[in-house]
């Protein structure tokens, strides 16, 4: 069953059906090979799905690497339902960053609970997996969201790629200037943002060319050998 078949189905009210996502389809997802002596990045994406997931999604495929979506439960839908089903299949992960895109921080616990719950469900009725991560719109984040979400916090090193106004060769330079072993990359494949697209033609080759392993965020964590704290907020994974 295909990403769409399978969000209508749970919309519709009905119990998410076999086909949707099974253990046997999950052993089978593309798994980074690493070690205690790899180095390792998390390339991650915020605001999506959109028209621009798929464009990443065929560089990712180009290339051979993984990466994590943080979507907004708005934009996931019939509409986009297969390109999420992609992504995991291709063995990404597909993450929180709430539903409507909100400041969370003037939200109250029942808000900041909908918020999430509603963006999880949305994607677990297309990939079976609820979300394990969550990144706070606007890197916003008080006590109150701390207690309620549940789940640890993710920012990452980025370069300001949500701005036309930042050049394809800018967006990749001022990652490559920040990161490092552990470090978490954050870009945006939100609609039109076909600069980031044409961006991971120079940064992903770059990264590779340096030694890096990409991996998703659970595999970065895995790769450290840390468990993740739900009241910490991460741009950086490493073992104390």
């Amino acid at each position: 069953m295909n990403g769409k078949a399978c969000f209508l189905a749970l919309m519709g009210g009905i119990v998410l059906m076999t086909g949707c996502s099974t253990d046997s389809q999950a052993a089978s997802r593309p798994v980074p090979q690493f070690d205690a002596n790899t180095k390792v990045i998390a390339l991650t994406f915020d605001d999506g799905p959109s028209s621009t997931t798929p464009l990443v999604l065929d560089k990712l495929d180009q290339y051979g690497v993984v990466a994590s979506f943080f979507v907004c439960g708005n934009n996931v839908g019939e509409q986009t339902a297969d390109t999420v089903k992609r992504a995991y299949d291709m063995g990404c992960e597909i993450h929180n960053h709430s539903k409507s895109h909100r400041d969370m921080t003037k939200l109250t616990e029942e808000q900041i609970r909908r918020e999430i719950t509603e963006t999880s469900q949305r994607v677990e009725a297309i990939t079976g997996e609820p979300t394990r991560f969550f990144r706070p719109p606007y890197i916003a984040v008080n006590d109150l969201m701390y207690d309620t979400v549940g789940m640890p916090f993710i920012c990452g090193y980025g370069s300001n790629d949500w701005d036309d106004k930042v050049g394809v060769q800018e967006r990749s330079d001022k990652v490559l200037a920040q990161i490092h072993d552990g470090s978490i990359i954050l870009l945006h494949d939100a609609e039109g943002n076909t600069k980031t697209v044409e961006a991971l033609d120079l940064l992903i080759p770059a990264l590779q060319q340096d030694g890096y392993t990409l991996v998703t965020v659970s595999q970065l964590f895995e790769a450290k050998g840390v468990t993740p704290d739900t009241h910490a907020m991460y741009s950086d994974v490493a073992k104390d």
